[in-house]
């Protein structure tokens, strides 16, 4: 199925700015749906105004579909009876005059033309299936009224409105709870959800009649910086905003309406959030104490790779002082791992952080002789958290291996080419430094930074390998898949 970009692309002659009022209405317009009961249809004139094009659609949260196919990237083609059509030359709401059969279900269709100046952008076509709508009541009829008067503004170019974006997973949909809010500021219609919502708020009385913004600030007990936003979501363009007490929170999506005569009051919606503010704050807890874990290991972690310095020094024998250098270098890896994760916790790790800080000391402690430089050329990407540790200890060894034994006392450059592809993370370390000896093979080493990299990568499910080509250029290159 086409996107609505790719339709309006390859059919329209739209400006840009024209563009971006039809994605923002296509992010906004479920209100317009779910307050109607109705399926919508975005169609876009072709280059050949007898041609549309469907580029969105959205079914209804409230009531039954009324077409069980996705049309996007259909065409109507030369129809002048068609109620796009006469709605596009008429530049007016057209509606059926009864209800059509669509599949063999009552339909009832409107057609509302999107007007900005002398042009029309598109037709937004909504589909209404008769058999299963609600039966009629307060709740429904407030519904309807509200819709015809979203669909006006969509007629006007009014819809959507500055400010505000909708938030999919937090904003208030219509039936969260919904409230109407005349031009006099006072509260017209309340559904069952929206009275409940204020009730955990701490209202005792109804809200019918009430004035919105006195009943709402009555219950915040003096929280200033909720009264600023909530008096001039009057005025201004939709704005959401959250009304925290002791016993719950309620999030508000507040939208000004117009009509043909200038300002119709409001249309509030509003989201019992308590709960889900209850686990937001969970898991922020949770968040800053997994990183306080983090950053206690990690000076843990430093604190024994300090001891083991110190014990270092303290020994006269170079084989003895040689591993518990070797053993400090690793503790050391390790905590920069768990360094990264203290200040940013997440389930994968900019490795790059990583990788650069290992270069940094790899190219400090290990050279003992001349001028080694660490230059890494290309990027790590993420690596999940469980395998930043593992792989920060294998790109230890590799390189202090490549400065070791590769460059020996020399000066020289360790190249480090990192690569993500298909899902494997691929890693080269190369230096022109000694060739590795006839016959060479990691099985055969007794290297204890191969064997330690041979386990670490095969527990990873990788593959390791070590060899020098015809031009001397030594490489091992790590393979570890990511998913």
């Amino acid at each position: 199925m086409q996107t609505m970009e790719q339709v309006i692309r390859h059919h329209c002659t739209l400006n840009d700015a024209d563009c971006e009022w039809l994605t923002q209405l296509v992010d906004e317009w479920s209100l317009l749906a779910d307050l109607a009961f109705a399926d919508l249809i975005l169609w876009v004139p072709d280059a050949d105004d007898n041609v549309f094009w469907a580029c969105a659609q959205v079914r209804p949260t409230t009531g039954p579909t009324s077409l069980e196919d996705d049309v996007v990237g259909e065409e109507i083609a030369y129809d002048p009876e068609h109620l796009v059509t006469e709605a596009y030359l008429s530049r007016e709401i057209c509606r059926t005059s009864g209800n059509k059969l669509h599949a063999g279900i009552p339909v009832d269709v409107e057609a509302i033309p999107i007007v900005s100046g002398d042009q029309v952008l598109g037709v937004v076509e909504m589909h209404t299936n008769q058999m299963g709508v609600r039966a009629p009541g307060a709740l429904e009829d407030a519904y309807l009224e509200a819709a015809q008067v979203l669909a006006g503004m969509v007629h006007r170019h009014q819809f959507p409105l500055g400010g505000d974006r909708r938030v999919p997973w937090v904003s208030p949909r219509v039936g969260d709870g919904m409230m109407r809010v005349s031009r006099s500021g006072l509260i017209v219609y309340a559904s069952p959800n929206a009275l409940s919502a204020y009730r955990r708020l701490g209202l005792t009385s109804d809200l019918y009649g009430e004035d919105f913004v006195a009943v709402t600030r009555g219950l915040l007990r003096e929280r200033a910086p909720v009264e600023r936003p909530l008096a001039a979501a009057l005025v201004g363009g939709s704005a959401e905003l959250d009304l925290e007490t002791d016993s719950a929170n309620v999030r508000l999506r507040v939208l000004p309406l117009t009509s043909a005569d200038g300002a119709d009051g409001l249309l509030v919606m509003c989201r019992d959030t308590t709960e889900l503010r209850r686990r937001e704050r969970q898991l922020v807890t949770k968040d800053a104490t997994i990183r306080e874990i983090h950053h206690r290991v990690k000076n843990n972690l430093q604190t024994v790779a300090a001891l083991l310095r110190l014990q270092a020094r303290r020994i006269s024998s170079p084989e003895a002082k040689g591993a518990l250098n070797d053993a400090m270098k690793r503790v050391a890896a390790i905590a920069v791992v768990h360094e990264i994760l203290s200040q940013a916790f997440d389930s994968a790790v900019k490795f790059d952080d990583v990788a650069d800080r290992l270069l940094r000391m790899v190219g400090d402690v290990a050279a003992t002789g001349g001028k080694v430089r660490m230059v890494r050329e290309g990027s790590f990407g993420y690596v999940p958290a469980d395998v930043a540790t593992s792989l920060s200890l294998v790109l230890t060894e590799v390189c202090q291996n490549a400065v070791e034994h590769g460059l020996r006392d020399q000066s020289g450059e360790v190249l480090v080419r990192p690569l993500q592809e298909d899902g494997e993370l691929v890693v080269e370390v190369t230096n022109y430094g000694e060739p590795l000896p006839d016959g060479f093979t990691i099985t055969s080493s007794t290297s204890l930074g191969l064997s330690i990299v041979s386990t670490l990568v095969a527990d990873l499910g990788g593959t390791f390998a070590l060899a020098t080509d015809g031009d001397g250029a030594t490489t091992a290159t790590v393979r570890v898949p990511l998913i």
